[in-house]
């Protein structure tokens, strides 16, 4: 019963079943993710930022959409060791929109540098 209902709900374009999760302990392990993650539904993956640049930062996967929007709605602002988690849908278009915008920026000093154009 519960699964005809979901199927008729619409969500908003998005919501998918990725969450980015930021401000997490240096310190946290995949066992103490899933414990907390867990909760809200059967998790495919997770992955946990382990270079300097991406410590404290994760990504968590989960099996169904209304899994993922239900952990998102009850985690964000969730405290973990004295930390408030931030809970966000993975956007795609946005993490390689910074790619992108690198890549036009070098481009155009390229562009500048080959005709001599100085600004």
């Amino acid at each position: 019963m519960a699964m005809q209902k979901r199927a008729n709900i619409r969500l908003p374009p998005d919501i998918n079943r990725i969450l980015y999760v930021r401000n997490l302990p240096y310190k946290i392990t995949a066992e103490e993710m899933y414990d907390i993650f867990g909760k809200y539904g059967a998790i495919r993956q997770i992955r946990v930022g382990n270079m300097p640049d991406t410590r404290g930062t994760a990504f968590v996967v989960y099996e169904d959409i209304f899994d993922a929007k239900n952990a998102c709605d009850h985690l964000s602002g969730f405290n973990v060791c004295n930390r408030y988690l931030v809970v966000l849908y993975y956007q795609a278009n946005k993490a390689f929109d910074k790619i992108n915008l690198e890549k036009e920026k070098e481009k155009l000093a390229k562009t500048q540098a080959k005709f001599g154009l100085n600004t």
